[in-house]
């Protein structure tokens, strides 16, 4: 099978834990998969390396990290991921089918959000995802975010910010040119199990409020990192 043409970009700090996952599901079915570490201390950038990822270094934040892994990117289509996201079943037939359609040149697509929890928390959470994208036009990066690299780099790519870089991303995006595509990326739920889910969801929602009020990323990620 030949590999999909695209670049898998996933920024990481300290993902030993969920990356290897990650990693496996995308292996052999995309061209390459740039890992934008920023710093990590517990052997990430080995692993990556062991399962034929290439590494490379960036200043610390998804933002910069992003911005840098897409730089190092050769392939026409950009797949954005987190570390503790896996692409669920399907997922390539999703990709090749958009990536097939002319109208893609100047689209983006985002996945279903899953989380890797039988709790019925996650399902609704799960389910208030899915209502934030369909009538705000709203996935958050652990949804994935598959784009051309022209018209990635036509909207000047990510903001090299260490928080709501998704966001700020996919406003320039616009609703109209992001498109749901049909398979699931399964995000590990342990974020929610440590921090409780209804606590963790709302201190989500208080950083959104506050970039949406203006907030620079600099003071919420402070505030994000304080409250953690």
């Amino acid at each position: 099978m030949i590999p999909l043409p695209v670049s898998a970009l996933i920024p990481t700090l300290n993902a030993a834990a969920s990356l290897p996952a990650t990693l496996a599901a995308l292996r052999g079915e995309v061209a390459e998969i740039i890992i934008a570490d920023g710093g990590s201390t517990d052997g990430t950038p080995d692993i990556a390396r062991a399962c034929g990822a290439q590494v490379i270094t960036a200043p610390r934040g998804r933002g910069p990290q992003l911005r840098a892994a897409a730089q190092a990117a050769t392939q026409p289509w950009l797949l954005a991921l987190h570390a503790d996201t896996c692409p669920g079943s399907g997922w390539q037939e999703a990709v090749a089918g958009f990536i097939a359609r002319p109208e893609a040149a100047t689209q983006a697509g985002y996945f279903r959000f899953a989380l890797d929890d039988a709790a019925p928390e996650a399902r609704r959470l799960e389910a208030m995802v899915a209502w934030r994208c369909r009538w705000l036009g709203l996935p958050y990066g652990d949804q994935g975010l598959l784009i051309g690299r022209d018209f990635y780099q036509a909207l000047g790519g990510y903001e090299p910010i260490p928080l709501m870089e998704d966001v700020a991303l996919i406003r320039r995006i616009g609703r109209k040119s992001l498109v749901a595509l049909p398979a699931d990326f399964i995000t590990s739920a342990e974020k929610w199990r440590r921090d409780g889910w209804y606590a963790r969801s709302a201190r989500n929602l208080f950083c959104l409020s506050l970039w949406f009020a203006g907030v620079s990323p600099d003071r919420i990620v402070r505030l994000y990192t304080h409250r953690r």
